[in-house]
Order: structure tokens, then sequence, then C-alpha cells
């Protein structure tokens, strides 16, 4: 099999991701689990907030899919083939469009996750040192403004 040679990523750097414009929870929600398998939302949810700044956008999107799909072997391999098509970001994740969490991209991309109406998410949604970006919208009503 062909080695890709040109990766994509869903980075961001020195970002804030704020929850979507039509997100139903303005405050905070630890997504639910429901049965014995875990949603992305609770995979999303327990990387980041368990390890905050620990990884990179990349990581958790790339680590839900590994688990989801129960690869184990040659991961390194793994993520560079799916990296070698667009991925959707942090800013398409459960978190951030349902369940009220925002996510913070350090200057190296590792992010944490921030409470809706929290003084740390005002903070962030506050900092003009910060690029601000809205998660997607859970409607495909309007587009978001960037």
């Amino acid at each position: 099999m062909k080695t890709p040679t040109h990766l994509h990523t869903t980075n961001y750097l020195n970002t804030f991701i704020e929850i979507a414009a039509d997100c139903p929870a303005q405050e905070p929600v630890v997504p639910p689990v429901k049965g014995d398998n875990l949603s992305v939302a609770n995979l999303h949810f327990d990387m980041i907030a368990q390890h905050p700044y620990r990884y990179s956008s990349d990581d958790v999107v790339f680590g839900t899919y590994a688990e989801k799909n129960n690869l184990e072997d040659n991961l390194e391999h793994e993520r560079e083939l799916f990296f070698s098509k667009g991925q959707a970001c942090l800013r398409c994740s459960p978190l951030t469009k349902r369940y009220g969490w925002g996510v913070h991209c350090d200057t190296e991309g590792r992010v944490a996750v921030f409470g809706a109406g929290t003084p740390e998410y005002q903070r962030l949604a506050n900092d003009p040192e910060l690029k601000h970006v809205k998660a997607m919208r859970n409607k495909s009503s309007k587009p978001d403004k960037q």
C-alpha cells in the first residue's frame, strides 16, 4: 500500500472553540453513557477532561477512531492513512455541539475542555489573545459566521 504523502490536521493553535450557536446545553453536561459502547462524546470527554493539555485534537480524533474501530496494530500507519484525508475537527464534536463544552487549544495544539457558563469559559471566550471559532451548528438552516 502506498504511504500517504500529504497529511491533513484537525489541530488549532492558540484558539478557543466556543459552543455552537444552537447548542441545547447552556451549561456543561457530562455525556451520559448509554449501554456498553462508549459514544464519540464519551470518548472525547474522557480523553480530554481526564488529561487536559496532554493531547492534540489530532490525538483525540484519531484515538476515538481507533477505539471505535478496535485498532490495536500498526497504529502509526493507520494514523497516516486516517489523516491522508480531511477529518472532522473538534468544532464537530458532540461536546461543543450538544453538551456545552468549549475547547481551548494551546500554542502547541493541545486541548482542554471548559464548561459553558463557568468563569474559565468566560475568561477564554473574552481573551483577545486567542483566535475564536464557534462549533458547527446542529441545524443546517443558517451557516455560522467566522
